[in-house]
C-alpha cells in the first residue's frame, strides 16, 4: 500500500534508536523526508545514515535533549528550514526510572512530567502553525499501554503518561479537521532496552541464552512473542498517513492482544 507521504517533512522525536528509529524507518522507506533525534551523537549520526538509504527522501538527525524547550523548538524550526514545511509530527520520549511510588521523590515526578509531556507540548506548540498549513497535518505520539492498565513498579509511567492522552483527545476535536491527533499504545518490543534487560538476565543465570530470554517476555501473550520495532513503525506510519484520513483521537494498542480491557 503507498501510504502517499513520499515528499512529506516529518519530525520523529527520540528517534535513533526503539520505537522512535521504527517509526522513522517505515516514513522514510515510503518516501518521506525525515527528521530524526537523539543525545548520543555517536548513535544519531549512524542512524540517520543508515534510514537515509531506504528511500527516495531525506533523512537528517539532530541532537537533542526533550527536556529542554528550546532544544524541541529548534528542533522543529530546523525540519521546517531543512524540507519547506512540517506535514507529521511523531513524538516518542522514552521511559521514566521505575519504582514504586514510596522510591520516587519530588525531582523524579518533575523530571518525568518534563520527559513525557512538556516534550510534547512544546514539541505541539512549536508545530502547529506548520501542520495548519499541510494538506496532510498529523500528529502521532508514541506512549504505553500503562495508560489503560497500570504496570507494577511503573508509577510514574501510570501516572504521567495518562496526561498525553488527554491532550490528545483534546486535540483531536480542538485541531480538527485540519490537523488529526491520535496515540499509539505500545506493549512489549524488542528494543535495546528490552535486549539490556534480557542480557543482563542471561548473565546472571535466569536464562540459557538471550534467545530463551526474549522467548519468556513472550510468554501468556495471543501473539506468544514481543514486537518488532519495525512493524510498530508501519503502524505508526499508517495512521502519520492520509490514508488514516478518519482517524482521529485514537489510542490504538500494539501490544500483542496483552491488555484485557
Amino acid at each position: 500500500m503507498d501510504l502517499e507521504v513520499s515528499g512529506n517533512a516529518a519530525l520523529v522525536t527520540a528517534s535513533s534508536s526503539g520505537l522512535g528509529k521504527g517509526s522513522a524507518r517505515a516514513l522514510a522507506r515510503e518516501g518521506a523526508n525525515v527528521v530524526i533525534c537523539g543525545r548520543d551523537e555517536e548513535r544519531l549520526d549512524e542512524a540517520a545514515a543508515e534510514l537515509d538509504a531506504l528511500g527516495d527522501g531525506r533523512v537528517h538527525g539532530i541532537q537533542a535533549d526533550l527536556t529542554r524547550k528550546s532544544d524541541v523548538e529548534a528542533l522543529v524550526e530546523a525540519t521546517v528550514e531543512e524540507f519547506g514545511g512540517l506535514d507529521h509530527l511523531i513524538t516518542s520520549a522514552g521511559g521514566p526510572p521505575s519504582g514504586s511510588f514510596l522510591d520516587m521523590d519530588d525531582d523524579d515526578w518533575y523530571e518525568s512530567y518534563d520527559q513525557l509531556v512538556m516534550s510534547l507540548v512544546w514539541a505541539l506548540r512549536a508545530a502547529h502553525p506548520h501542520l495548519v498549513e499541510s494538506d496532510a497535518g498529523s500528529v502521532v505520539t508514541v506512549t504505553s499501554t500503562s495508560v489503560r492498565e497500570v504496570i507494577d513498579g511503573l508509577v510514574l509511567s501510570n501516572a504521567v503518561r495518562r496526561t498525553v492522552i488527554g491532550i490528545v483527545k483534546t486535540l483531536s476535536r480542538e485541531w480538527g479537521p485540519d490537523v488529526r491527533v491520535n496515540a499509539v499504545l505500545p506493549g512489549a518490543h524488542e528494543t535495546s532496552r528490552i535486549e539490556e534487560l534480557v542480557e543482563q538476565a542471561v548473565e546472571r543465570g535466569e536464562y540459557d541464552s538471550y534467545e530463551d530470554g526474549v522467548a519468556d517476555w513472550g510468554v501468556g501473550l495471543p501473539m506468544e512473542t514481543i514486537g518488532d520495532p519495525n512493524a510498530f513503525g508501519d503502524a505508526v506510519a499508517f495512521l502519520a498517513s492520509p490514508r488514516a484520513a478518519f482517524i482521529t483521537g485514537v489510542s490504538l494498542p500494539i501490544d500483542g492482544g496483552r491488555m484485557r480491557s
